[in-house]
């Protein structure tokens, strides 16, 4: 199955939507998984040719994602509200403390395009030639080539959770000819299946990236919506910059009014107005120390 690549579009309901059958299909052997899973990343692969969907925001809110499972199965309570705080109210100076640091490995690692050098920053205590190993240990067919360095990095680091998958989904991402990484595995997999190997391991992969890339194409579609809403109202705003200010929004899972381009007292006005106008979410429920979404 393919679909023609689109490089504009005019009305957003022209996304294409994930066919109901991927999800409620009820399926047990590894050829069927793996014929759902790979209908799934197809249409996911077009939606992320759709230049109405923000890209960078896409892969932030994936990272959350990403992160807030990597921290789940190292045993830690933090969720998502917590891994905002740890990262965009972070003062110069402070550490962010071991969840905080997941999610920042998880947001460097979608922030460029995807390398041996990248990854190497992503991850300091890897060494380049490692990453390349490991990444090359994967062969065959995307989702089997992502199992394959999945199990090649767990039998080598089995308490390394974050750098497997991000390997993983890199290697994923460079199978499909993706320039980025897009977290999908970390979120799919649960704790227990990263203890499989083989043929079960390949299974798990596919069940989980049928899951992921539906939500991610549903999320792409809600960010294409709320993108639209944003740019819509951005010729309208008279505060100096704000046009810097709106491509924060559009590329940034949270923002606090303080990393905005303006004096403090007109970033909070700003962030009240978009709020006011629909167009942009309060995050954190509190009166102060707020942030910011779309």
């Amino acid at each position: 199955m393919t679909f023609t690549r689109h490089t504009h579009i005019d009305n957003l309901d022209t996304l294409p939507r994930m066919p109901g059958w991927v999800t409620s299909a009820r399926v047990e052997t590894l050829e069927d998984v793996a014929f759902l899973s790979g209908v799934a990343l197809n249409y996911l692969h077009v939606v992320l040719s759709y230049n109405h969907v923000p890209q960078a925001l896409l892969r932030e809110r994936l990272a959350l994602r990403a992160a807030e499972a990597c921290v789940a199965f190292s045993g830690r309570p933090e969720r998502t509200a917590d891994l905002r705080d740890a990262v965009h109210l972070l003062r110069p100076g402070d550490r962010p403390g071991p969840a905080g640091e997941t999610y920042l490995a998880w947001r460097r690692a979608v922030e460029r395009p995807m390398s041996i050098k990248t990854l190497g920053r992503v991850l300091p205590t890897l060494k380049p030639g490692q990453i390349a190993a490991w990444l090359d240990a994967g062969q065959g067919a995307p989702v089997t080539r992502a199992a394959m360095v999945l199990e090649a990095v767990l039998t080598a680091a089995p308490r390394g959770d974050v750098a497997t998958l991000i390997l993983a989904d890199a290697a994923l991402a460079q199978a499909l000819g993706w320039d980025q990484i897009v977290p999908l595995l970390a979120a799919g997999l649960k704790r227990t299946e990263l203890r499989k190997r083989g043929d079960d391991l390949r299974l798990a992969c596919h069940r989980a990236l049928v899951a992921s890339a539906v939500e991610a194409v549903r999320l792409a579609a809600d960010l294409a919506r709320g993108a639209a809403r944003l740019n819509a109202v951005a010729p309208k705003l008279r505060a100096k910059r704000a046009a810097e200010a709106v491509g924060m929004f559009l590329t940034r899972d949270a923002v606090a009014p303080s990393s905005l381009p303006l004096p403090d007292r007109a970033a909070r006005r700003l962030c009240d107005r978009l709020v006011k106008l629909g167009v942009v979410r309060e995050l954190t429920g509190r009166d102060t120390s707020r942030l910011y979404g779309v």
